[in-house]
């Protein structure tokens, strides 16, 4: 088995250079690329930041970059080699016998063959006379070299011990070219592999590089493919990030770092898989289901709560053997109120408010599930428990809420132990059946890591990120589903969705403000029969999202509905959309303090979640700034 060996260069997070170094070891890179920028704002020397490496215990595996120096006339070739004699010097201190050799972009260079060969010949003998190496890169807007295919054809005719080939996921994927090409290259002459993802964007190729780069897994590129012909190949060095994205160098330089190192041995892996190599990660955990969402709440809230949920058709069906704990029940829906006066939900509700601070999902392996979170470096939580009280083990998720991982063999004995205290039966005619989506929202700086998050620890996969207008700004949305769960044995994907935003007065940003953080701000039920729903709802006294006349009208007119049916849903204020595959139907609740509200759900056929209808609706809860008056 291949061993993995990870890198990153420094230009990838936030922090001066000796911050970003103490991140990067914090997170158990094996080395770091030290961007020549970072080095020459350091107050250290380049010996000084040799030595802090040295302690760190990270390598120093190539300084970066060197630019413009092939194809050039004799003057300016002249030049750059003095300068490239001054970066032996400087690797030197560092302790580094590599550094990066960009192809030029100067629209002074000649492109013809024999000069370039010659001019790289040249520069390999300097840097051998030197004990230095050279990784020769084609960037994607290279002048005359901008594809890995001709670099790799220079460096092997050049045929110098002390010329290699740099590799770029970026700068091949983004001009689309073969990863099959990867196989004439020879292992032993590719001195390092930089890693980049990026979403498919139309843009030129250097804004796209400079801005939008991001850690493997948050991206659209098939890095998977890539890297399994690397090892076919038998490379077996760095695994390196060079990652130049503004959200990365404006976030927290661990949780990037975190990120990264997180997506490279998920790619390592997934290409190994590919390949028919045995896995070196515990499998994906694949959920079957949301087994409970908690609310942490006081006893106000708990009431307030508790008239949504009974207006929704649930019923209080079990209070906990020893704590403040009430379970509710519809269908397959399980919610948990936890009025504890202590422990982590008393301390979720005393920041956040009313609102839901752990999800359970369950699983068939719990400590598979326990043992793919270590391998990721996905936190544990742990509090006391009493000794006859079952323990389910947790995972940190996103605004530290849980990630409580129940075991489907034993959850039926956990619930009728747990909620020993009968209270009402579930109603017979309740009409939501299962969680359908559940909507967390998170600092637009958050939004990726929380994306990789999910994609790396479970067996989900990832819808494309839509762009959707709130009144006062855009909200950047994407879901992330599972391939194989099922929920509450339906055979239904389990989803979530995330959303986040730079606009200062969005809804979500006002979540995040007067949540005091990120989290969960909408849960979805699913239905069979929206209309029957709606009513039963009306009845009960749900206080609905009200939506304007307007949007009726168009609606009509956009799908050519029956009069009648669109009358039928202005009068329940449902919202409709379509696509080629089936039909969705879904209303919401209003907001409870001010924080999380409810949507219901009728799907036929249909696996979007109504975006078409999320500008609408944003603009209707604009408009209701109030709580919610029963």
């Amino acid at each position: 088995m291949t061993k993995l060996k990870t890198s990153i260069a420094t230009i990838s997070i936030s922090g001066t250079l000796v911050e970003k170094l103490s991140a990067i070891a914090s997170r158990g890179y094996d080395a770091v690329e030290i961007f020549e920028n970072d080095l020459l704002s350091a107050a250290q020397s380049a010996k000084e930041i040799g030595a802090i490496c040295r302690d760190l215990g990270l390598e120093v595996a190539m300084l970066q970059p060197f630019r413009d120096y092939e194809g050039l006339s004799p003057d300016l070739r002249a030049r750059a080699e003095e300068r490239m004699r001054r970066k032996f010097a400087v690797m030197e201190d560092l302790g580094t016998d590599l550094i990066l050799l960009c192809s030029n972009c100067s629209p002074h260079a000649v492109g013809e063959r024999d000069v370039l060969l010659e001019d790289l010949a040249r520069i390999a003998g300097i840097a051998g006379e030197h004990d230095k190496r050279l990784a020769y890169e084609a960037l994607a807007w290279g002048t005359h070299i901008n594809d890995h295919r001709d670099a790799w054809a220079l460096v092997r005719d050049v045929d110098h011990p002390a010329l290699g080939l740099t590799l770029d996921s970026f700068h091949s994927l983004s001009r689309n070219i073969p990863s099959a090409s990867i196989g004439d290259i020879r292992a032993d002459k590719l001195f390092i592999v930089q890693w980049a993802d990026a979403p498919i964007l139309q843009m030129d190729l250097l804004n796209w590089s400079r801005h939008f780069r991001c850690m493997p897994g948050q991206g659209d590129f098939p890095l998977v493919e890539f890297g399994a012909q690397l090892r076919r190949i038998g490379y077996d060095g760095y695994w390196s990030l060079e990652i130049f994205n503004d959200r990365f160098r404006a976030g927290s330089a661990s949780s990037v770092a975190r990120d990264g190192i997180r997506g490279l041995k998920v790619l390592h892996d997934q290409s190994g898989i590919a390949l028919r190599r045995a896995a070196e990660l515990p499998a994906p955990v694949a959920p079957q289901g949301v087994e409970f969402i908690e609310f942490a709440a006081s006893h106000a809230e708990a009431e307030e709560f508790g008239r949504i949920f009974h207006a929704l058709g649930f019923a209080p069906v079990g209070r906990h053997r020893s704590k403040d704990v009430v379970r509710w029940q519809q269908g397959g829906i399980n919610l948990v109120i936890n009025s504890e006066p202590e422990g982590l939900a008393h301390s979720f509700d005393m920041v956040h408010g009313g609102s839901v601070c752990a999800l359970g999902l369950t699983v068939d392996d719990q400590q598979g599930a326990i043992d793919r979170a270590a391998a990721l470096d996905i936190d544990r939580f742990a509090q006391s428990v009493a000794p006859d009280e079952w323990q389910i083990p947790a995972l940190r998720g996103v605004g530290g809420s849980l990630f409580y991982l129940v075991d489907g063999a034993t959850r039926d004995a956990m619930w009728a132990e747990e909620f020993p205290h009968a209270l009402e039966q579930a109603k017979q005619d309740g009409l939501l059946t299962s969680v359908d989506h559940i909507a967390q929202t998170m600092q637009y700086e958050e939004f990726l890591g929380w994306l990789l998050y999910y994609t790396s620890l479970f067996d989900f996969t990832k819808t494309p990120q839509l762009e959707i207008a709130d009144p006062m700004g855009i909200v950047y949305s994407q879901a992330v589903e599972s391939r194989a769960g099922s929920v509450a044995g339906a055979g239904k994907p389990l989803r979530f969705t995330l959303n986040g935003s730079m606009a200062a007065n969005a809804l979500s940003t006002r979540f995040l403000h007067n949540y005091f953080g990120a989290g969960v701000q909408h849960i979805a039920f699913a239905c069979d029969d929206i209309f029957a729903a709606a009513a039963k709802a009306k009845d009960a006294g749900l206080p609905f999202l009200a939506v304007g006349p307007n949007y009726y009208a168009d609606l009509e007119a956009r799908f050519g509905l029956d009069a009648d049916l669109v009358a039928r849903m202005a009068e329940h204020n449902i919202m409709y959309d379509r696509d080629d595959n089936g039909e969705y139907f879904q209303f919401y609740s209003r907001a409870v303090a001010k924080r999380i509200f409810f949507e219901v759900v009728q799907r036929r056929g249909y696996d979007a979640y109504g975006a078409a209808n999320a500008s609408v609706r944003l603009s209707a809860q604009a408009a209701h700034r109030d709580p919610v008056d029963f």
